[in-house]
């Protein structure tokens, strides 16, 4: 199991990002998928999950603004940020739970990517 990040860099508040995370190893259609954000200083926090039948669930702070997505074809997962704000700023990690299909907002995930920094200026 392979997950491998590209994508996040810095954007003034207000602009968009797209966060890629490209799979290997597995079916992304068949297991939990996330995104997790980390801030320094701050603990680790899910922002964004989807199911094996796509339901996606969101923290609050980012409903509206953060769409997760995933494409089986080319096993990729997607994380489409809109309205960014400072405090969206972060390091984030795209995850998978190779024992969860549903219920991803509550799973323990195991299988992380390497991260990718997001920087939102004011």
């Amino acid at each position: 199991v392979r997950l491998k990040q590209s994508g996040g860099g810095s954007v003034q508040g207000g602009g968009s990002l797209r966060l890629s995370c490209s799979a290997s190893g597995f079916t992304v259609s068949t297991y939990c998928m996330g995104w997790f954000r980390q801030a320094p200083g701050q603990q680790r926090e899910g922002v964004a999950f989807i199911d094996s039948v796509d339901t996606t669930t969101y923290v609050d702070s980012v409903k509206g603004r953060f769409a997760v997505s995933k494409d089986a074809a080319t096993k990729t997962l997607y994380l489409q940020m809109t309205d960014l704000k400072t405090e969206d700023s972060a390091t984030y990690y795209c995850a998978l739970d190779l024992n969860s299909a549903a219920y991803c907002d509550t799973q323990l995930y195991n299988n992380w990517g390497q991260g990718t920094q997001v920087t939102v200026s004011s």
